[in-house]
């Protein structure tokens, strides 16, 4: 990895989290995610400052979270994929 890349991340106190061997289809998930970001997002708008874009992304955070139907999650959104999985985990409990 990029010792100035890895440099920025420090300073700007994300921990890096490299893909297992094998597996990595977790950066392509982040991949395709930052793609719709931009895509649906970054790409369309401009933004007048910080809190403008910062307001523009929790409004895509509700949105993709509570509206978007993904087809690996059966067609559900993520939310609802989450309340699945959560209520599924304290059965197995």
């Amino acid at each position: 990895m990029s010792h100035h890349f890895q440099g920025e991340i420090r300073f700007l106190g994300v921990e890096s989290s490299p893909a297992f061997v094998r597996e990595p289809e977790g950066n392509g998930c982040a991949e395709r995610f930052i793609r719709t970001l931009k895509e649906q997002l970054l790409w369309l708008q401009r933004f007048d400052g910080l809190d403008d874009l910062q307001s523009a992304l929790a409004a895509f955070k509700q949105r993709y979270n509570h509206h978007w139907r993904i087809e690996r999650h059966g067609y559900l959104s993520p939310a609802e994929q989450r309340t699945r999985l959560l209520a599924s985990t304290r059965e197995a409990a």
